[in-house]
């Protein structure tokens, strides 16, 4: 009768020490597969997930330098033309090869702080928020006198520690990014809207100490 499975070598006591061969069952040559397989495959999870570590790895850092080239490119596109609307800003950014949704750029624009200033025509178009908060007439024939005074600002109120400032349409942003890059001690900080700046004073600020420090902004506050 023929045997199956592996054998082993084993020594016989009653055969006076002599090595006689043993089949091996069937089923350890089974689990000994088994077993093989699944260090295998363990080993091969393993791989896997080092893999998919990297890949994360390698996916973020190409998002990430892809957001801060489109980021660059927007600050460029605003700094150099004026661009009056989002569908304006996605056709130039389509033209330097950067594919992406109008929600995207919503996204961009706010991570930027950009805002809306108007122009000395009266247009208004996007303005970052380190820039003046207005664009540069290429008329000569307006002086610098006529540009400051374009800031968009219109009144200024107390009440308490809390001061509202009015503005054209546009220009709150950028004048409360400008109030809060001054680093005030009398003032707290600042909540823009389109028109509209709410600023937090502290306690027991004078007013006209609180004029004085926006007048480096807003020029004609006073």
């Amino acid at each position: 009768m023929r045997q199956t499975g592996m054998i082993q070598k084993t020594k016989n006591a009653d055969c006076g020490g002599t090595t006689a061969l043993v089949p091996m069952p069937q089923s350890y040559g089974r689990e000994s597969r088994i077993s093989d397989l699944l260090q295998k495959y363990s080993l091969f999870l393993v791989y896997i997930e080092y893999y998919c570590i990297n890949l994360r790895r390698w996916l973020n850092n190409y998002a990430m330098k892809k957001k801060a080239n489109r980021l660059d490119t927007i600050k460029l596109i605003i700094s150099s033309k004026e661009i009056g609307s989002q569908g304006e800003l996605l056709k130039e950014l389509r033209d330097e090869g950067f594919a992406l949704t109008q929600a995207t750029l919503s996204r961009d624009l706010k991570q930027l702080k950009v805002a809306k200033a108007a122009t000395i025509s009266g247009k208004y178009v996007y303005v970052l928020p380190n820039d003046i908060m207005y664009k540069r007439s290429t008329d000569r024939s307006v002086s610098t006198t006529e540009m400051l005074r374009s800031n968009g600002f219109i009144s200024l109120q107390f009440s308490g520690n809390i001061a509202v400032i009015r503005t054209r349409p546009g220009y709150a942003s950028s004048m409360a990014y400008d109030i809060d890059a001054q680093e005030a001690e009398c003032i707290l900080g600042t909540i823009a809207g389109d028109d509209t700046i709410l600023l937090v004073l502290r306690e027991g600020e004078r007013k006209e100490r609180i004029v004085s420090t926006l007048a480096a902004v807003i020029p004609d506050i006073r």
